[in-house]
């Protein structure tokens, strides 16, 4: 078992060269997360807390209302305490999502609450099955400053479903990952627990000025491919003060999958982790992958 610790800047990945090479205003520290000029609570586009009811047109009518406010201020979505049922829904630029520390965003386990998305052009296929791959619970793509974060609020993927499906050979298509940012930009996560994700937990990709910060992970150590935080193809990424127990790596930096990733050429760089504590008894604390 792994329970370590950890002060690291990762060997070859040049986090002293960023230093020098960055002006200081773009090396990353973004912590900005109340600054937005119109909030709305998701249960005013009619989310039920119950933990039953599906909110996933709530939450997407909740994000499309509030994207008009995106070059105005921005905004923020405010998930009270309860149990909120949803499946997958995109953020949107300039856009806080905040968790109160009582809320526990659920995740739906009707498939077709999930969209089905192309494979990653650096992976060449899904990890999982040769198709594609349902969109991650909270995704976004081509954004710019984006905030999930909370009073340590919760997101469940209840993953057993998706980790039974795997093991038997019953999936059409990759499982999702609990959140995955892509193609964006000043990005944070932080103050938040995550528990049971069908698949990774934490996937920015081809992504910059990345913060992820005071996160709690948990899955069962059994658990298929729950990797912790995988920084992919990202530049400019900070992860710290977090907490992960994990049925894979705890942190997988990666730039691709094999020969697509090589070809797609696009390296993860400038990339500080520091002061996690992690148990993974069969994987890495930090693996390096391509």
């Amino acid at each position: 078992m792994l329970l370590l610790p950890l002060l690291v800047a990762l060997p070859g990945l040049n986090v002293v060269e960023s230093r020098k090479t960055l002006a200081v205003e773009h090396y990353v520290e973004y912590c900005a997360v109340s600054c937005r000029a119109y909030s709305a609570s998701v249960t005013e586009f009619g989310a039920v807390g119950d933990g039953q009811t599906s909110n996933t047109r709530a939450f997407q009518t909740a994000v499309d209302h509030l994207s008009q406010y995106s070059s105005n201020g921005g905004s923020q979505l405010y998930v009270p305490p309860g149990r909120w049922l949803t499946g997958s829904f995109n953020l949107t630029s300039h856009f806080t999502l905040f968790l109160h520390k009582d809320a526990v965003i659920l995740a739906s386990q009707d498939e077709s609450e999930w969209p089905v998305i192309e494979p990653l052009p650096s992976y060449g296929r899904g990890r999982d099955t040769q198709g594609g791959r349902y969109s991650s619970l909270i995704f976004g793509t081509n954004l710019t400053d984006i905030v999930i974060t909370g009073d340590n609020g919760t997101l469940d993927g209840q993953g057993e479903v998706w980790w039974q499906k795997f093991h038997k050979g019953e999936l059409s298509y990759t499982r999702p990952y609990l959140v995955e940012i892509m193609h964006s930009d000043d990005i944070q996560i932080s103050n938040l627990t995550l528990v049971n994700s069908p698949s990774w937990n934490v996937h920015p990709v081809y992504s910059s000025n990345i913060v992820v910060r005071g996160i709690t992970i948990l899955a069962p150590v059994n658990s298929p491919n729950t990797d912790g935080i995988n920084p992919d193809s990202c530049t400019n990424t900070r992860i710290e003060d977090c907490y992960i127990v994990s049925g894979d790596d705890c942190v997988a930096v990666k730039s691709g999958w094999d020969e697509y990733g090589i070809a797609y050429g696009m390296p993860t760089k400038q990339l500080m982790v520091k002061r996690l504590t992690c148990i993974s008894p069969t994987s890495a604390v930090i693996a390096l992958e391509d």
